[in-house]
């Protein structure tokens, strides 16, 4: 849906590339159109991020063919996400698609749309930790 984690893993990657100083272009997208044009969900992604100072402005979307060739890396919240990416992707790509846990612990990422609102705090601290084990790999701190 683009509306829970992956908006939130967008401002929590920027904020953290940001604060490194480093100029990256960062997005989310679904891989099913369930709320495109919609904000993030307004309730508990939106009051997480703003309690940990992170800006988050965003409007879903639908991955697009052309993701494949505009983004070096495109990070998949969880095997499903992951298996959806590998199925649409084009003969032509030349982004790296993983698992975003694949840099710390191997772990999707919980939606937590399903869960209490302590899952969105959940969510957070992944991502966190997702972000900065990220940077170290792009800026080859690993």
């Amino acid at each position: 849906g683009n509306i829970c984690r992956s908006p939130m893993g967008e401002a929590v990657l920027a904020a953290a590339a940001k604060k490194r100083g480093l100029n990256i272009v960062v997005d989310s997208c679904g891989t099913a159109g369930y709320h495109v044009g919609e904000d993030p969900d307004d309730g508990e992604t939106v009051k997480t991020c703003k309690k940990h100072n992170i800006p988050i402005s965003h409007h879903a979307r639908q991955l697009a063919s052309s993701d494949f060739t505009e983004f070096t890396h495109i990070l998949a919240s969880d095997a499903s996400n992951l298996r959806n990416i590998k199925r649409v992707m084009p003969a032509n790509s030349t982004a790296d698609i993983r698992l975003w846990g694949s840099y710390t612990d191997g772990k999707g990422i919980p939606d937590p749309w399903y869960g209490s609102d302590s899952g969105f705090e959940d969510t957070y601290q992944q991502c966190t930790s997702l972000s900065e084990a990220f940077l170290d790999q792009l800026e080859g701190k690993e």
